[in-house]
């Protein structure tokens, strides 16, 4: 064999073995890198499941808070409606103590009037007490006052109450309000003072 092709086949085993060193080095390396891989993809599957579960439970804490939050807007309005509802029944209760506190006054106004129509005094003092329960029993109704009609009516436990009975002959009238010896009234529709009344039996 010749030198040169001696030396060819010496170069083309050195050829070949540097190849196979690189292979055995990139070999590992490539096995190292394809380890590399498949841990990151391990890791971003374990992180992504971390964050899924996270997502899960902050997803689970928001609707438990919109929950509460309805729950407390609700209440709220309730709270809100109760009061308004407190504050009128408040105004109202002043309002009709306040009518009360004036139906004496008015009863006294009816007996002086009464009293007056009867006697034979001066017409100035008539007219004076006519015009002062008109203005004050006007006023009133303004503020919802209404009489209780009793007279001639059918004895009614709601408007009435019965201070004495009293014999009658007339069928028709038996059950019936024979005398009134108190008005009544009512405020705004609610019964605030019970005409007292004489039944006929």
């Amino acid at each position: 064999m010749s030198e040169n092709t001696q030396k060819d086949l010496e170069q083309e085993v050195q050829e070949v073995q540097e190849t196979q060193e690189v292979q055995e080095t990139q070999e590992p390396a490539k096995a190292e890198k394809k380890e590399k891989k498949i841990f990151q993809k391990k890791e971003k599957k374990s992180k992504t499941e971390e964050l899924e579960a996270r997502i899960a439970e902050l997803e689970e804490k928001v609707a438990k808070d919109k929950d509460d939050y309805i729950r407390l807007m609700a209440e709220f309005d309730n709270y809100r409606r109760r009061t308004s509802q407190e504050k009128l029944e408040i105004v109202s209760m002043a309002s009709t103590e306040t009518i009360k506190g004036l139906l004496p006054v008015l009863d006294d106004c009816e007996r002086a009037l009464k009293v007056l129509l009867e006697s034979n005094d001066s017409d100035a003092a008539k007219e004076g007490t006519e015009l002062i329960y008109s203005k004050l029993m006007n006023y009133l109704k303004s503020k919802g006052l209404a009489v209780i009609e009793a007279a001639g009516q059918l004895f009614d436990t709601d408007l009435h109450e019965a201070v004495a009975q009293f014999p009658v002959q007339e069928e028709e009238k038996k059950g019936k309000v024979f005398d009134v010896v108190q008005t009544g009234y009512t405020l705004n529709g609610k019964v605030i003072r019970f005409a007292k009344v004489v039944v006929g039996i």
